[in-house]
């Protein structure tokens, strides 16, 4: 019997070494196949990748793999990240966890782009009023697309949606309306049917000074904001979500640079993967799941065929209502099919690359860029000589591409993004150690006890005031 047991963990403990990446209790590692595919996916749209097969001309007017890439990002988002703010339930450590997690990749692949690249062949882009300390301002606080502020990195545009619905998602917390994610999702798709191309763009930005008071006033909110959720106080933390979700909806309703069927419809999407994840654990019912992202699912593909045409194809992502709609509906394909293995033990390499998608995401150009400055091809038309060399030479250059990206995105991950999630890890518990969270639940209201009323009682019922027989308050009007 001993020997049988010992066995039988022996080979348990070597089951859980092989799949320990893709165990549903580790890192979700479903989750992680679809985030690399996603990353992979981007990055070999910017590599303009379907300029080297037959018929890449028809694929890419007919489906957008950079949006597919994006959309997959954001469902992926919607549905984990609300999850790692209510499993804590703690804004202080979410908030901790999400600066630890996403400004050192970035910061990093800014400096790369800045120092390493020539400025012939540079990624980084700078204000175009001039002003470094606006455009450290607007990057700084990741709402570049709704402050009218240049993004430092062409492809850091969804994290102003990232971080807009971090503000919206503590904020709901923070006054424990957070369940409510299937009204939202629906809400959002319906304001991006019916309002996609009247509610305004960029109305606050009416001149460049009007830009940097609009991005002063935000750093003084959010960092307000933002201090008041790590305080551990409630009820400074609800004021710091009235700050960080009021601004939020102020920007989206008055100044995105996109039109507003794109911003709604990211929106309706990244609630739409919260009600997946409520209707999993039971929060909702699966009704209410099914028609609610039922509907924004079919929203978010009308919309593309009802606004995404002619010129203003070229406000949005994409450039046909056939690449927007192909490329949502694909990604949403992409997250079911995952949604359905989520089970099964999945390879361990494309759990891996979804571990280190997001250096992917923020890294893939400035690698490129080096690749070709380094082979002194030209930044404009490398993929019509890529196109021209015989198909071996071809491959054989996209795959040192892909390997030398992977490469240099496990060394920002082992050496940048795991360290300093550690550290935020680390000072979230000396935080809480040192000025502990308290609740965001509100008391409920004290019940008195019946009671015969004492001397002091009586002349209190009396002259009618204060509690009368059976406890209750006894009213004089």
């Amino acid at each position: 019997m001993t020997t049988k047991g010992s066995l039988a963990r022996w080979r348990a403990g070597r089951a859980g070494r092989g799949d320990r990446a893709a165990a549903p209790g580790s890192r979700l590692g479903w989750l992680d196949a679809l985030r690399g595919i996603a990353a992979l996916a981007v990055a070999a749209h910017h590599f303009e990748i379907l300029k080297l097969i037959p018929h890449g001309a028809t694929i890419s007017a007919n489906f957008d793999l950079g949006f597919y890439g994006v959309i997959a990002f954001f469902i992926v988002s919607g549905y984990i990240i609300p999850a790692s703010l209510e499993r804590r339930g703690d804004v202080r450590a979410f908030w901790i966890g999400r600066i630890f997690r996403i400004y050192p990749a970035l910061i990093v692949s800014m400096l790369f782009a800045e120092f390493v690249l020539p400025h012939d062949y540079q990624v980084l882009t700078f204000d175009g009023f001039k002003h470094d300390k606006l455009w450290l301002a607007g990057n700084g606080l990741m709402l570049t697309d709704v402050l009218g502020v240049v993004n430092g990195l062409s492809v850091s545009w969804t994290l102003t949606y990232e971080m807009l619905f971090y503000f919206f998602v503590s904020s709901l917390f923070t006054f424990a309306w957070h369940r409510r994610s299937a009204p939202i999702a629906v809400g959002a798709g319906a304001i991006a049917l019916a309002l996609g191309v009247v509610i305004p763009s960029w109305s606050l930005q009416t001149s460049a000074q009007a830009i940097i008071n609009l991005t002063g006033a935000a750093v003084v909110i959010v960092g307000m904001g933002v201090l008041c959720m790590l305080s551990g106080n409630a009820s400074l933390a609800r004021t710091g979500g009235l700050l960080l979700g009021g601004l939020g909806l102020v920007l989206v309703f008055t100044n995105g640079r996109v039109p507003a069927f794109e911003t709604f419809t990211i929106f309706a999407t990244m609630f739409a993967g919260t009600v997946i994840y409520r209707a999993q654990h039971g929060q909702i019912e699966r009704i209410e799941a099914w028609l609610s992202v039922g509907f924004v699912v079919v929203a978010g593909a009308l919309v593309g065929w009802m606004y995404n045409r002619d010129a203003m194809a070229h406000a949005t992502s994409t450039f046909t209502w056939t690449a927007w709609t192909n490329a949502y509906l694909a990604a949403w394909a992409s997250f079911g099919f995952f949604f359905l293995l989520r089970k099964r033990r999945l390879p361990r390499a494309l759990v891996w690359l979804g571990a280190v998608s997001f250096s992917v995401y923020l890294m893939h150009w400035p690698v490129k860029m080096f690749l070709l400055w380094r082979f002194g091809w030209d930044r404009n038309y490398y993929p019509d000589k890529l196109a021209s060399l015989p198909p071996l030479e071809r491959w054989s250059w996209v795959a040192g591409y892909v390997a030398l990206l992977l490469v240099a995105c496990w060394v920002v991950y082992r050496l940048v993004e795991i360290p300093f999630q550690k550290l935020g890890r680390k000072l979230t518990t000396a935080a809480n150690r040192r000025w502990p969270q308290q609740s965001l639940e509100r008391p409920a209201p004290a019940v008195v006890p019946a009671q015969a009323p004492g001397a002091a009682e009586s002349a209190l019922v009396a002259t009618g005031v204060g509690p009368g027989p059976g406890g209750q308050e006894k009213r004089t009007d």
